[in-house]
């Protein structure tokens, strides 16, 4: 059984709930990813994607003089998580049900160690087609 823990990134880009929101946009842009992890004492609290973020930019440009919005106020706190063991099955079936683009992976006590994302299973079909076509 492939482990999702075979297929995820482990180096992770994270924020925290009291960084500004424009710190967000500036780590998907110098990292090229679309969702960060909101982490506290190494355990996830929320998510933040590429979408959230331009709609609270979006928001923050029609209110100038506004103090700066913080990560906690747009992160999603309810986040569907696997554990490192879990089957890559299982995860696809998770993503494609909810429609979501990355799952962080956690182990006791909602330690973040990594996170798995579309781009990693895209990554695991291209292998396998490159491999059938062999």
């Amino acid at each position: 059984m492939l482990t999702v823990e075979e297929l995820m990134t482990r180096d992770l880009v994270t924020l925290k709930e009291d960084d500004d929101i424009v710190r967000g946009d500036d780590l998907l842009a110098e990292y090229d990813i679309r969702h960060l992890p909101v982490v506290k004492d190494g355990r996830l609290v929320g998510l933040v994607s590429h979408r959230d973020l331009i709609r609270a930019l979006a928001r923050q440009e029609r209110a100038p003089g506004a103090p700066p919005q913080q990560v906690r106020d747009i992160m999603t706190r309810s986040v569907e998580t696997l554990k490192p063991r879990s089957s890559v099955r299982e995860a696809i079936h998770k993503m494609l049900d909810h429609k979501f683009g990355c799952v962080p992976v956690v182990e006791d006590g909602d330690r973040l160690v990594g996170i798995l994302t579309e781009t990693d299973l895209i990554r695991l079909a291209g292998k396998l087609l490159d491999r059938e076509e062999r």
